[in-house]
């Protein structure tokens, strides 16, 4: 496929102002496939070569680069890459069955985790999530390596005053000090 340009320099047409937090990925699958576990989802995929794919949300994000990380150390060469345009139709597809799995942030899959539309298999970090107690690392279940996360910050226009990158910086470093704010935010799955 055709390379796109993106409209813009992720780095040069933007100025860092805060970071807000992150959240680990987590490897789901839909409830209707027959596992529970990492080493299951290993075995049963190898048994059904060919017909497995998994969605992320588009080529080179966080979401397919992890889970074909994880494909090369679980040796799962014939699961067949799905990228959509961002992450919610590659949800719309893995509820609905058309693909086996997803290796999404966990904020974003934690709704459909909880209402048990998903099952969690593993987490990405260097230990269990506290919202997820029972699902293991992937470092746990035998795959080291797999301590990214994904991080959420602000950023304004390219060459902002240095004086308004510190005032803004401060304001919002003081509203994630917030206890309010700490504990919403970690109850959506993101450490601030």
């Amino acid at each position: 496929p055709a390379v796109r340009k993106l409209p813009y320099d992720a780095v040069r047409d933007f100025t860092p102002v805060a970071m807000v937090g992150g959240t680990p990925n987590v490897l789901v699958v839909p409830e209707t496939v027959p596992v529970s576990t990492l080493r299951e989802f290993v075995a049963w995929a190898k048994a059904n070569p060919e017909k497995l794919a998994y969605g992320s949300s588009g080529p080179g994000t966080l979401t397919h680069l992890a889970m074909e990380q994880f494909k090369i150390a679980a040796g799962l060469p014939d699961i067949t890459h799905i990228a959509y345009r961002g992450i919610g139709p590659a949800f719309t597809d893995i509820l609905g069955g058309r693909t086996q799995a997803m290796l999404p942030g966990l904020a974003a899959a934690l709704p459909h985790i909880k209402g048990g539309k998903m099952k969690a298999l593993a987490v990405t970090g260097t230990r269990r999530h506290p919202l997820l107690p029972d699902v293991p690392t992937f470092e746990e279940s035998g795959y080291p390596g797999f301590d990214g996360v994904q991080w959420y910050g602000i950023v304004g226009p390219a060459n902002m005053p240095a004086a308004i990158v510190q005032q803004l910086n401060e304001d919002i470093n003081k509203a994630l000090a917030s206890p309010e704010l700490r504990e919403r935010l970690s109850s959506e799955a993101l450490e601030p």
